[in-house]
């Protein structure tokens, strides 16, 4: 954000992002450096394991190998970050925290003076290990950000759309979110941001919202709200000078689409749907659908299934990222630690029962139970690989019971409290209960995760592959699955599985980053140590 306020507009203009010293450089003959490329030749290795045909005969395990070519281009663009619901919690608690930070405001609360910071954030506040250091033998620890060149959260340049026409600084003021002192000091900056008018489809999310929308696109007519949309961030690119746009859903959580053949199938079907303006185009499917139309990528971070298979066509038609669904900040991504530990420890887990209650307006949206049950299928299903994975403990078709509930208390706020059990049985019939109570500030766990998000997104858009076979590189498939660690119900290519246990989604990204930089896999063998 810029220390000088903004123009009453959809964007606050930012210093561009500068070129990035290196902070480490690789010594192998399969990594070249030029001044705006990474180039690595880089071995895959898995396992492959076939069942013979013949009754009884051992499987047959198989190690292969596969050579990619990685191309990382180490120039970061300027970047902006266009939020759907710029206007709610997530979108002013995340422009207000940017102010603080790029302008380092300190504020005061009854615990005394605190600094502006990005914990939370995997990008900004985690760390990775490089490898060994080789004078004293112990891991040597990298800022996450320092793998590859990336964006920082200073230089994204923020704008959006919202249903409701109030001001960012009113907006904050609304959420309740962030301390007294600290919105009094960016106030004057806030005020000066207005989201532009979005997509409202009353259909699609809770009759209690009604109140808030007086800032939404006039007519019903999809195809004009598209056009209208695709504009807004040619116009917002243009303003702003930026390289690239992310586009992010942080609005209410809708209902779930029906899908129908025909209409939302495939891309063709689509885009003739929205012409014909069909009822079971979303809002979030118009907004993905005008992003991808306008090259930039589109996250969900919301529960619903605004990535139906005609959008993903489309997105891998014109080779456009995509990813979500929902915000993994509190109780799945807990749930999503747990399980693997119980699961991998040999116990087995009979039932899981979640219980919410929160205050915000998300809260409220989510008290009607078609959005409700967007929820719940996307805080469900954190669970099923994590059981398949376990033959000996699950039988096919066996799953634990799991019950998950939401309830509206305006009371507490933005303050979520989670309770979870864990009933598990244990050695010789026995059993062990697990009780969890969480209460965490939903707002400032989800607005870092839209940092990474757009970060890690913009990343990906400058790492490209091939093999052998190819004669030119390609970027990554177009919907994002190394995003899943942020995500609780990721979005993968169709026919991929899906993995939701914590430790391998984090896993899974490092070791990409390090192979687009030559270095082997992350491995916790310590031979050196142990023989």
């Amino acid at each position: 954000m810029s220390p000088a306020p903004a123009p009453a507009s959809a964007s606050a203009p930012v210093v561009a992002a500068v070129p990035q010293n290196e902070f480490f450089k690789v010594v192998s003959p399969n990594v070249v450096y030029s001044d705006s490329e990474i180039r690595t030749t880089y071995t895959y290795r898995d396992v492959k394991v076939s069942k013979s045909e013949q009754p009884g005969a051992p499987l047959q395990v198989t190690p292969v190998e596969t050579t990619y070519h990685f191309k990382v281009d180490k120039r970061v663009p300027k970047v902006g970050l266009m939020l759907v619901g710029w206007g709610g919690n997530n979108g002013s608690t995340l422009t207000a925290s940017i102010i603080a930070n790029k302008q380092n405001i300190s504020w005061r609360t009854k615990e005394g003076l605190h600094q502006p910071n990005y914990i939370g954030s995997l990008t900004q506040s985690s760390t990775l290990r490089l490898g060994t250091d080789a004078e004293t033998g112990k891991d040597y620890h990298i800022p996450f950000n320092q793998i590859l060149p990336m964006a920082h959260p200073n230089d994204l340049v923020l704008g959006g759309w919202d249903i409701s026409g109030a001001d960012l600084g009113s907006a904050m003021e609304r959420a309740r979110v962030l301390e007294w002192d600290l919105q009094r000091q960016v106030m004057d900056q806030m005020r000066e941001l207005k989201p532009l008018p979005s997509v409202y489809y009353p259909d699609f999310i809770a009759a209690n919202q009604e109140d808030r929308a007086d800032n939404v696109l006039s007519g019903t007519d999809k195809q004009v709200h598209v056009e209208e949309l695709r504009k807004n961030i040619r116009d917002f690119k243009s303003t702003n000078s930026l390289d690239r746009v992310v586009v992010l859903w942080t609005a209410n959580t809708e209902r779930f689409a029906e899908i129908i053949p025909g209409v939302n199938d495939t891309a063709d079907n689509l885009l003739n749907s929205i012409k014909a303006s069909h009822s079971e185009v979303s809002p979030s499917s118009v907004f993905a659908v005008a992003s991808i139309l306008e090259g930039c990528p589109f996250i969900n971070g919301s529960p619903q299934n605004t990535f139906v298979p005609g959008l993903i066509d489309l997105a891998t038609v014109h080779k456009v990222h995509i990813g979500g669904d929902d915000f993994k900040s509190g109780q799945t991504k807990i749930k999503s630690v747990l399980m693997d530990f119980l699961v991998s420890a040999g116990l087995k887990p009979l039932s899981i029962t979640s219980y919410n209650h929160l205050g915000n307006n998300d809260g409220k949206n989510l008290s009607a139970p078609e959005q409700f049950r967007s929820k719940e299928i996307s805080k469900s299903n954190v669970v099923d690989d994590m059981v398949a994975s376990n033959g000996i403990l699950y039988k096919k078709g066996e799953h634990p019971d799991h019950v998950v509930v939401i309830k509206y208390v305006p009371a507490v706020g933005d303050s979520k409290r989670a309770l979870d059990e864990y009933v598990s049985e244990i050695f010789m019939g026995g059993r062990n209960t697990i009780s969890l109570y969480n209460v965490c500030e939903d707002s400032l766990l989800a607005s870092p995760l839209i940092l990474d998000l757009a970060i890690l997104t913009e990343l990906m858009t400058r790492i490209q592959y091939k093999t052998g076979d190819m004669a030119e590189y390609a970027p990554f498939h177009s919907v994002l699955s190394i995003l899943s660690y942020m995500l609780k119900a990721p979005v993968v290519p169709p026919g991929a599985a899906v993995v939701n246990a914590l430790a391998k989604q984090r896993s899974a990204m490092e070791n990409i980053f390090r192979a687009c930089i030559g270095l082997p896999p992350q491995s916790d063998m310590l031979l050196e140590t142990r023989l």
